[in-house]
């Protein structure tokens, strides 16, 4: 090991501080955490003051969630970065540390003056997609030596501080989606009245209160009776008995409507629907007073909210990291045209490539161009679902329906109504399940399991598969009128070995997002380093290069990518080096892109003279070589080989 690097332990002294640290912070989350952080960070660091701030980019400012000065705590702090040290770790992503007379290096900046600062040190709060979050800093009236440990424990922390500030984001949203729920309950034109075990009024929207005529909070409590004529609360008593004891039925329309009773005196009539759900005091009912134009839409925007708050919180869980299209070359620019062109319409839109290709990313990136993009993109991989169980997953089943079903449930095809559905991997769809996709894609409707209502949506369908599925049909495992519906508008994903230089660009911007992760120097991609690249098959596409690239930027060293450790070795005779020239006696002869191309040229015209010129088939060349004849041809084409005579 060099002087002065770290193996990544640490030692008694960092140790301490770093369960300092935990034990003040271990039993906190939200807000509170981060004060704990701040305060222990003084304590265990022995600084003057301690700060973490949310960043705001779009006003290039710091607003903080906790700031701790001395013995106080300064509230209500905001601050713009320019012109601070502040700056500079947001900017470069990076630590940053300045021991002494940091005043003299940032001399407009006038809180460093004012809270006597002389040292200082800060981190950037790195969100997944490399974009910054936040900032957490220490400072202090005296000079802060540099001290790897308490730098390694400082930014162990700021990991810390950097997820629960996503956890916090995630919850926000979550809470503002319940709002909105509970906004449109007590905005609704339609009546809602809660009632519990007994029939007794629980809750009343506005609504309810002006069609009843009762003045605002009179009502909790209130008998149903009291707001129904005598004949027909007996007959909705009976009717939410029905439902109570039912396994299966937890919803009626009331035939014949209802007769309210005013508070003002007099009677109105009212179509009503009753439901009932489990609560933790048992089973209670809401009675929806309506017209019939206005039932449906209101029924069906409170069911699509809730589902699509639960789907929410799932996507929030996963908390994962969107990607972006990135490349220049032809093959990919094709598909960005084609993708431009349909993701306007409501085409159903088949995404067809290798494993690893991206498909759900070109998916996301339909959605996103589309009309829809404000409503729901929900995701079904098809081969992640027992078969038992994929039909409830689509379309939703009634309670009772199979062992298990305890409850009503809405499927991905009404969580996704009015959005887009994308179906992953759609050729290990079931083939008993086939008829019924097809009958949604064609009709737009279908019955949840266990029940005989039929439901309409209005989705747009986007598929996905890595099989061939013309053989699949032939093999009997896919209809072939739900392939030809499923494929109106087929978009090819061209696999990572046919993209030429975007390779290295997806490669460079990889690097420059685990280096930002890591918190690590990498320098570019140098021209070798770029062959080798574009050399390698890519049997796993996209996937297996930011696989490579992570574990490049693992093992680099002095800031170089270590594609030895990180690069699969090349087989086969392309990969073979020519015996080292004289002038490479003693070292390892180095290729240049030219030379890759040679080799790979000498190698497929070995291949094509044995097999007689013959690409496709059991004794072409593409199957010698291990390929596809799609592939062989690409190659043949860029590398200019064509038969002579």
């Amino acid at each position: 090991m060099k002087e002065g690097e770290q193996d990544g332990t640490l030692g008694p002294a960092a140790s301490d501080l770093l369960q300092t640290i935990l034990k003040g912070t271990a039993s906190e989350t939200g807000e509170p955490f981060f004060r704990a952080l701040v305060e222990n960070l003084c304590r265990a660091l022995g600084t003057q003051g301690a700060w973490v701030t949310e960043y705001m980019p779009q006003h290039r400012l710091l607003r903080a969630l906790a700031f701790r000065l001395g013995e106080n705590w300064v509230a209500d702090y905001e601050h713009p970065i320019d012109g601070t040290p502040c700056e500079i770790a947001v900017k470069t992503g990076r630590l940053v540390h300045y021991p002494d007379r940091v005043f003299e290096l940032f001399p407009r900046e006038a809180n460093l003056r004012r809270m006597g600062a002389v040292s200082y040190m800060g981190v950037p709060l790195i969100d997944l997609d490399g974009s910054v979050l936040g900032h957490l800093a220490v400072m202090d009236h005296k000079p802060m030596p540099a001290n790897p440990e308490s730098v390694t424990v400082f930014e162990i922390f700021a990991g810390r501080a950097a997820a629960e500030l996503r956890r916090l984001r995630a919850e926000r949203e979550v809470r503002e989606r319940e709002a909105e729920l509970g906004s449109l309950v007590e905005s609704a034109m339609d009546a809602i009245v809660q009632l519990d075990a007994g029939l007794r009024v629980v809750r009343l929207n506005p609504a309810a209160e002006r069609t009843f005529a009762l003045a605002a909070g009179s009502g909790h409590g209130t008998p149903i009776g009291a707001l129904l004529e005598g004949d027909d609360a007996r007959r909705l008593e009976a009717l939410a008995r029905e439902l109570e004891a039912s396994s299966g039925e937890r919803s009626r329309w009331i035939a014949g409507g209802l007769t309210g009773r005013l508070g003002s005196g007099g009677t109105f009539p009212a179509e009503a629907t009753i439901s009932a759900f489990d609560a933790a005091g048992g089973t209670q009912f809401t009675l929806i007073l309506r017209n019939v134009d206005e039932r449906h839409q209101a029924e069906r925007r409170i069911r699509s909210l809730t589902e699509e708050t639960e789907y929410l919180r799932t996507e929030l869980r996963e908390l994962g990291r969107p990607g972006e299209i990135a490349g220049r070359s032809e093959s990919l620019a094709q598909v960005l045209r084609d993708l431009r062109e349909v993701a306007p319409t409501d085409t159903t839109v088949l995404i067809v490539g290798e494993t690893g290709t991206g498909k759900e990313l070109f998916a996301r990136a339909l959605h996103m161009a589309s009309n829809r993009r404000d409503k729901p993109l929900v995701k079904v991989n098809c081969a992640a679902i027992p078969a038992t169980l994929i039909e409830s997953e689509f379309f939703g089943h009634e309670r009772g329906a199979f062992t298990g079903a305890t409850s009503k449930r809405d499927g991905r095809f009404a969580l996704a109504d009015g959005g887009t559905l994308f179906l992953d991997e759609v050729g290990e769809l079931p083939i008993e399940l086939q008829g019924k996709l097809l009958r949604v894609l064609q009709e737009g409707e279908f019955e949840p399991v266990g029940s005989s209502r039929t439901r309409k949506v209005d989705v747009r369908v986007i598929a996905a598969t890595n099989r061939d599925l013309a053989r699949s049909i032939a093999e009997g495992q896919f209809r072939e009128d739900l392939f030809y519906r499923l494929s109106v508008f087929p978009i090819s994903l061209p696999p990572l070995r046919e993209r030429g230089d975007d390779i290295v660009l997806l490669a460079e911007e990889f690097a420059r997002q685990f280096s930002v992760r890591m918190n690590r120097r990498i320098e570019p991609l140098t021209a070798p380093m770029a062959a080798r690249l574009k050399a390698y098959p890519w049997p796993g596409n996209v996937r297996e290069l930011q696989n490579v690239i992570e574990r490049a930027v693992i093992t680099a060293r002095d800031g170089r990518l270590n594609l030895d450790r990180a690069l699969p070795a090349l087989t086969g005779t392309a990969a073979e080096t020519p015996s080292p020239t004289p002038a490479d006696a003693g070292g390892s002869a180095v290729l240049t892109i030219e030379d890759f191309s040679r080799l790979e040229r000498e190698n497929l015209l070995r291949a094509l003279e044995r097999t007689d010129w013959q690409i496709a088939g059991e004794s072409g060349a593409a199957r010698l070589l291990g390929m596809a004849p799609s592939t062989l041809t690409s190659r043949m084409k860029t590398l200019g080989l064509r038969r002579q005579g």
